[in-house]
């Protein structure tokens, strides 16, 4: 890693629930709700949005392990606050707290989020054709 990275590293998103965030749309469920695949969705997108500026060009992380309970259920319309929070780092290897808060205060779902660094080229290098 060209810049070493520290827990503490944080990065928060927002959103207010639409029809597309649903686990109907999302064929996860058949209620009008967030849908577990959007909260995963949007959990690794911030753990990204937190290190991002902290990567080198050439580099790049991908997502490894996900764990996350959805605890509560979040309406059409209702706001809410994803937050990934670096808090480890293992050589190439970053843990992340992540959390889901809605407009109400309700933890609508919290867990942990793993991610590696690696070198973008050498990554797709090694893809099969």
């Amino acid at each position: 890693m060209a810049i070493a990275m520290k827990p503490g590293l944080r990065a928060e998103r927002v959103i207010v629930v639409e029809a597309d965030d649903t686990a109907e749309r999302m064929e996860s469920g058949d209620v009008p709700v967030l849908g577990t695949p959007r909260l995963v969705e949007l959990a690794e997108a911030a753990t990204v949005q937190a290190i991002v500026a902290a990567l080198a060009d050439t580099e790049t992380s991908v997502g490894t392990r996900v764990e996350l309970d959805h605890r509560a259920a979040s309406p059409v319309g209702m706001r809410v606050t994803i937050v990934a929070e670096l808090v480890e780092v293992d050589g190439r290897r970053l843990a992340f707290a992540v959390s889901a808060t809605d407009a109400r205060g309700t933890v609508v779902g919290e867990g942990r989020v793993e991610r590696v660094v690696v070198d973008r080229e050498r990554f797709l290098s090694r893809l099969p054709s």
